[in-house]
C-alpha cells in the first residue's frame, strides 16, 4: 500500500499539503493524517477523496514516535510522501519567553521532525519525497525570534544533508522556506501580546500558493523551495551581506515603527480629548 504521511495535518501548511496530495498524486492509496486535534483531522478527512488513517498524537511526547513506527511495521506500507509540517513559534526575547516554551519549540520543530524522518527511511520507495517545512527565518538569525529561527536553520541544513545521503536511492528531500504565511501560526506566536513586526505583514503569503510551489519543487527534486521574489532576494542578500547589517536595519525599522505608532496614538488623543 502506497501512503502519504503528513504531520501537523490539522491546520496550516500540513492541511494544505494533505488537500494537494489528495488531488494531484494519483498513486497515493491512503493518507496518514497526524495531529493533536482529532476533530480537525475528522473535518479534513471529510474533504478528502482518498482513504485516510487518522493518528491523533502529540509529537512532543516521545511515545508518538514509537506509535508511528509500530503502525508502519504492522501495515507494511510504502511511503511515497512524508510531509513534516508540525511546528510552532513564539515571538519574544530569550530572557522573556519561558524555558518550557523554548524547549517545546526545539522538541517539536527539530526533534520530532528528525524522528519522523529516521523512522520513515526504511519504508521509503525508489522515488519517495520528503517535504520538511523550514522557513525563510532559516536564512538569518532573528532577535526576538531566536529559538525559532535557529531551529529552522537546523531543518534547512538537516534536509540538505539528508537529501545528499538519500540521493543514490532515488529519494529526495525538499526544505520549504517561505516567509510569513497567513495561517494560525501567528495566532500562537502572538498569544502573549507580542505582535508580528509590521513589515512582515507586507510579505504575508497565501498558504495554498506556498503549498503548490512546495509540492512542485519536491516532485522536481529541488533541495529548497522558496516562495515569492521578495524571499528569494532575502535569501540571496543573507548570503552576501554581514549579519550586523541586517541587525542594524531591523533596529531602524522597529524604531520607525514605534515612532509611527506613538504619533498615531498622540493624534487619536488630540481628536478625542
Amino acid at each position: 500500500m502506497k501512503i502519504a504521511v503528513i504531520t501537523g495535518a490539522s491546520s496550516g501548511m500540513g492541511r494544505e499539503l494533505a488537500l494537494l496530495l489528495d488531488q494531484r498524486i494519483p498513486n497515493i492509496q491512503e493518507l496518514w493524517l497526524i495531529g493533536r486535534r482529532r476533530e480537525r483531522l475528522l473535518s479534513l478527512e471529510r474533504r478528502l477523496r482518498k482513504k485516510c488513517r487518522l493518528l491523533s498524537m502529540d509529537l512532543l511526547e516521545p511515545s508518538s514516535f514509537l506509535s508511528y513506527e509500530r503502525a508502519l511495521e504492522e501495515s507494511g506500507a510504502e511511503i511515497v510522501f512524508l510531509v513534516n509540517a508540525a511546528g510552532f513559534g513564539k515571538i519574544g526575547a530569550v530572557s522573556r519567553l519561558s524555558l518550557s516554551e523554548q524547549l517545546a519549540m526545539i522538541d517539536l520543530n527539530l526533534r520530532s521532525l528528525t524522528a519522523f524522518c529516521r523512522v520513515s527511511i526504511p519504508y521509503l520507495s525508489g522515488k519517495s519525497r520528503i517535504i520538511n517545512f523550514a522557513s525563510a527565518a532559516a536564512f538569518l538569525p532573528q532577535p526576538d525570534f531566536s529559538v525559532y529561527a535557529a531551529g529552522k536553520s537546523y531543518v534547512l541544513s538537516f534536509s540538505e544533508a539528508l537529501d545528499e545521503e538519500l540521493r543514490g536511492s532515488g529519494c529526495r528531500v525538499c526544505a520549504v522556506c517561505p516567509g510569513p504565511v497567513k495561517t494560525e501560526f501567528f495566532d500562537v506566536a502572538e498569544r502573549d501580546g507580542q505582535s508580528i513586526a509590521a513589515y512582515k505583514i507586507l510579505f504575508m503569503a497565501r498558504p495554498d500558493r506556498v503549498a503548490r510551489l512546495a509540492l512542485r519543487d519536491s516532485v522536481l527534486g529541488k533541495k529548497c523551495s522558496v516562495y515569492g521574489y521578495s524571499m528569494k532576494l532575502f535569501r540571496l542578500l543573507a548570503k552576501l551581506l554581514p549579519h550586523r547589517f541586517f541587525f542594524f536595519l531591523l533596529r531602524e525599522i522597529q524604531r520607525l515603527s514605534g515612532s509611527m505608532d506613538s504619533n498615531r496614538t498622540l493624534s487619536n488623543k488630540r481628536r478625542n480629548p
